[in-house]
């Protein structure tokens, strides 16, 4: 029997994005929203929509509706910078905390259910397997989380 290492790679990759997707549902937001309050949140001062823009390789338009409706929804706020008038700041609101408090907790039980039957070296391994196979198809893996955030 043949063995279709990308449909697997796909369906782990479902079954993982389910997760997150019921985590967001929760509080109201979509994936594109997840992801850019993950990013925010993992700034060290307020950064302006064009940093998102570059970032996500998004257009200006999206990239303002996205804010815009978070801020409607009151995960975040937009300041004009006082320094560069014609950049605005964006600041995250105390329900954007604990959007990304819950979205980090979602991803370390999802990856301790990953690899809950792995012994220490096949986590090791399995790893190494997932990093090696990125690099053969022209990807550089990149860890999730700052290093303060990241788990032994």
């Amino acid at each position: 029997m043949d063995i279709y290492h990308g449909h697997l790679v796909r369906v782990l990759h479902l079954c993982t994005d389910q997760t997150m997707t019921a985590a967001l549902e929760k509080m109201e937001l979509t994936a594109a929203q997840g992801r850019i309050m993950g990013y925010l949140s993992r700034q060290t001062t307020p950064p302006c929509p064009r940093d998102i823009e570059e970032a996500f390789q998004l257009s200006h338009p999206t990239v303002s509706g996205i804010l815009s409706r978070l801020e409607q929804k009151g995960f975040l706020e937009l300041k004009t910078d006082p320094e560069d008038r014609r950049c605005k700041r964006i600041y995250i609101l105390p329900k954007g905390y604990e959007c990304h408090q819950t979205m980090h907790q979602t991803i370390l039980t999802t990856e301790d259910r990953l690899v809950q039957n792995f012994t220490p070296e096949e986590k090791e391994q399995f790893a190494a397997f997932l990093r090696r196979a990125i690099a053969n198809m022209g990807g550089a893996p990149r860890h999730p989380f700052p290093k303060e955030e990241s788990r032994q």
